[in-house]
């Protein structure tokens, strides 16, 4: 694994795949999290919302979009994070995370993250801002 020092402008994180997206994952985030909308873990209530069934929590896979940066935490630390939802998870899907090097500024490297689902299709998009120590 390169440090992050050492990566150029273009090159990506190693990508994270997650495991598929289970109702045991939604409901243990709505009790650490606090958001008990149904939407998140009851497909009646989800139907009568208009969804095709459940979602996952937005905040759930933003969450799991940090994990890029885990390994590099003895480095530095993560100073801005801003994303878009760009499209919703639902139940069994498989979420592959990314990072790519956009622009590099004395000890500040900015990424732009995303997150797609197992048809390519983009749920979450957005920037970083890593500092190094």
């Amino acid at each position: 694994m390169k440090s992050l020092m050492q990566l150029n402008i273009g090159e990506a994180l190693d990508e994270i795949t997650l495991d598929p997206v289970s109702r045991m994952d939604l409901i243990k985030y709505s009790g650490a999290s606090g958001d008990f909308n149904p939407i998140h873990t009851i497909d009646d209530e989800a139907h009568k919302a208009g969804l095709p069934g459940i979602i996952a929590h937005g905040m759930w896979t933003m969450g799991n979009l940090a994990k890029l940066f885990t390994p590099y935490y003895e480095e530095g630390y993560i100073e801005d994070y801003q994303i878009r939802f760009t499209g919703m998870v639902f139940l069994n899907d498989v979420i592959t995370l990314k990072a790519e090097l956009t622009d590099k500024k004395d000890e500040a490297l900015y990424f732009d993250v995303k997150a797609l689902n197992q048809n390519d299709k983009e749920v979450i998009k957005g920037k970083v801002k890593f500092l190094i120590y």
